[in-house]
């Protein structure tokens, strides 16, 4: 059974060529089908094979979004959306050929309203970019996967990061959107009002399907104001176990924390070696406050004495700028610092998520599975809520390793969801992850396949993702 399934599926040939060749004399310059391009909006980013698209649109409006679906709907073509390209599950790859519409051109943000904490972007806005225009209003965007990915990609695969905990996920930050459907229709999915009882959220239904009910043109985002305070610490413990129960504490007696990350200690190790620092080499907890300075104060104060409950030792905070950066820096560097520790090998990143009381029993299986196979794999996780990830670092030309590698990621993915998890947190399905659909949501799966087929009759939409094989 292969890690991701990325079998190549029935392509249209015919209407490929004349697809490709209308979009051609429509858009000019902006078609192009030349190899390398092509290869750039396929997947490269892990383990994943590319299968490239026929053309890639670069698209610099809604109207042109929607004139290329018609075009590709006319002649059953497949579309694949793209934004940045930092997806982890294949996300971009197009197994039936088909044109890559390109979203990274419409990168304008178009009305920032302070007084109503939200804003309206284009989907190829970055978040790194939408938080530049906003320091200086004093507002900022809190989701962050780390990459700096596009708003509208981490709509499409409802993406998290090292501040859900507090803040949430883009489920949470998502107020409405503008979509262009399988047919070419554009439409809005809501209001900007901060709650409504208007019909189906049909919002909620575009956040997550990575692409394959339509394609994201405007997203309407909730922000927050930047905190008066922030303030960090970091805290070693004797064991994972440890780590997870003093999270669990914090977040049980209410201290609003805004960033609780683990790292296990063959990490910490990496890390240290990676970044020349001299943290103790034991799980470790990386923290974020956020508040007046008498709160921060207060919160930090607290957390080490819950810390200290569970074996925590050798706490250290900062509130200043520079010393948050530099305590913050091991958490930033874990991913690099991780492939360092076999040079030559690339890494397979894996996203579970289970409920919190659950999480160090299945980290402690996980870590043993992967020791039984005669493997590496750091681990990571957003503790706060579940979520972590196991770097597995593997030589792709060894067979073996890669026969290693698909148990220990397929008896993860079954461990999760006994234990009342999921098989993604917040990478999203995409390829990686199709067969594992029915065990996680059993007939629902059948209902997502009946909402496939109403709003996307031809399967042009992303096809090969997020339904399980045979069921697309």
């Amino acid at each position: 059974m292969a890690l991701a399934d990325i079998r190549a599926l029935s392509r249209n040939e015919d209407g490929i060529a004349v697809a490709a060749g209308v979009l051609k004399q429509r858009f000019g310059d902006a078609f192009q089908t030349g190899e390398a391009i092509r290869g750039q909006h396929a997947h490269t980013t892990t383990y994943i094979r590319p299968q490239l698209p026929d053309g890639v649109l670069f698209a610099t409006s809604t109207d042109e979004v929607s004139e290329a679906v018609k075009i590709c709907a006319e002649y059953a073509v497949p579309v694949i959306p793209f934004g940045t390209g930092t997806s982890l599950e294949g996300h971009v790859n197009a197994p039936a050929g088909g044109i890559s519409i390109d979203t990274s051109r419409m990168n304008a943000i178009l009305q920032v309203n302070p007084e109503d904490l939200d804003c309206i972007v284009e989907p190829g806005v970055t978040r790194e970019q939408l938080n530049d225009h906003l320091r200086d209003m004093g507002l900022f965007f809190p989701v962050d996967p780390g990459a700096n990915a596009s708003l509208g990609g981490m709509a499409a695969t409802r993406a998290s990061g090292t501040n859900a905990v507090r803040y949430g996920t883009m489920k949470d930050n998502v107020i409405t959107l503008e979509a262009v459907m399988a047919d070419g229709t554009v439409i809005q999915t809501g209001a900007r009002a901060r709650k409504s009882s208007a019909g189906y959220d049909l919002t909620r239904l575009m956040v997550g399907s990575e692409g394959t009910l339509g394609l994201i043109t405007k997203i309407t985002l909730r922000l927050h104001g930047i905190p008066e305070k922030i303030g960090a610490g970091i805290c070693g413990f004797e064991s994972v176990e440890g780590a997870v129960e003093a999270s669990i504490a914090a977040i049980q007696c209410g201290l609003p924390v805004a960033r609780i990350e683990l790292v296990d200690e063959l990490n910490m190790r990496a890390i240290n070696a990676y970044s020349n620092l001299n943290h103790g080499e034991s799980p470790t907890l990386f923290l974020e406050f956020h508040g007046t300075e008498a709160s921060v104060a207060e919160q930090l104060e607290t957390f080490a004495a819950i810390a200290g409950e569970f074996g925590g030792r050798n706490f250290e905070a900062a509130v200043h700028t520079e010393d948050r950066n530099r305590l913050w820096q091991a958490r930033h560097d874990a991913y690099w610092a991780a492939l360092q520790l076999r040079p030559g090998a690339k890494g397979i990143s894996t996203d579970s998520c289970v409920p919190i009381s659950r999480l160090a029993e299945c980290i402690a299986q996980t870590r043993a599975d992967i020791e039984s196979e005669g493997l590496l794999g750091p681990v990571i996780g957003h503790v706060g809520d579940g979520n972590f990830h196991v770097l597995l670092l593997i030589d792709t030309d060894d067979p073996q390793e890669i026969a290693k590698a698909e148990k220990i990621v397929e008896r993860l993915n079954e461990r999760t969801i006994a234990m009342g998890g999921t098989c993604t947190g917040e990478h999203g399905i995409g390829q990686g992850k199709r067969r594992f659909m029915t065990l996680e949501l059993g007939e629902s799966v059948g209902i997502m396949q009946l909402i496939k087929h109403a709003l996307d009759p031809k399967n042009i939409m992303n096809p090969g993702k997020i339904l399980p094989p045979g069921r697309e």
